[in-house]
C-alpha cells in the first residue's frame, strides 16, 4: 500500500531543525560502525540514504553545525540540542544520510541491510534473563 504523502517530515529533538524528505529514498540500513555507535551514543544508527536534493531544511538551517569526524566525512548536528541528523562523505558526493530516528513517521522502506555488523557492540543483545524496563 503506499504512503499518503509527498515528504517525509523530520525534526531534531528540540524542533528548531525541521527538513523534508522528498522519496523516493535510495536506501535504508543500520550502521554498526564505532564513529556512528560514539556519535550517536547508541548501539547501531538507522540511517536512510537520500539524494541532497530531495532533502530540504525547513527550519533551522544556521542551527545545523557540521563536525568533520573524518578527512572525508560530516555529520551535522543541532546545535541546540545535540541531536544528531545527517552525515555526508565524499564516498557518495550528491547524497546525504538523514538518521531515521529524526523521522517519527512511516517512510518509502523499511532497513533492509546492516553495515559494519563486525563492529556490532558485544553487549546489543542482552541476556535473556533480564528483565526489560517500563520507563
Amino acid at each position: 500500500m503506499p504512503l499518503m504523502t509527498t515528504t517525509f517530515p523530520g525534526a531534531c529533538l528540540c524542533g528548531q531543525v525541521r527538513f523534508e524528505i522528498t522519496p523516493p529514498t535510495k536506501w535504508c540500513a543500520h550502521c554498526h560502525c564505532t564513529m556512528c555507535r560514539r556519535a550517536h551514543g547508541a548501539a547501531f544508527v538507522t540511517w536512510i540514504g537520500v539524494p541532497e536534493a530531495q532533502l530540504e531544511l525547513v527550519a533551522g538551517r544556521n542551527t545545523v553545525q557540521w563536525y568533520a569526524s573524518s578527512p572525508d566525512s560530516r555529520r551535522g548536528f543541532c546545535q541546540h540540542c545535540g541531536s544528531s541528523l545527517f552525515f555526508r562523505s565524499e564516498r557518495w558526493p550528491g547524497e546525504i544520510h538523514v538518521a531515521r530516528a529524526n523521522v517519527p513517521g512511516e517512510i518509502d522502506r523499511e532497513p533492509d541491510e546492516e553495515v559494519h555488523a563486525d563492529t556490532r557492540a558485544a553487549w546489543l543483545h542482552p541476556s535473556p534473563e533480564r528483565k526489560a524496563s517500563t520507563g
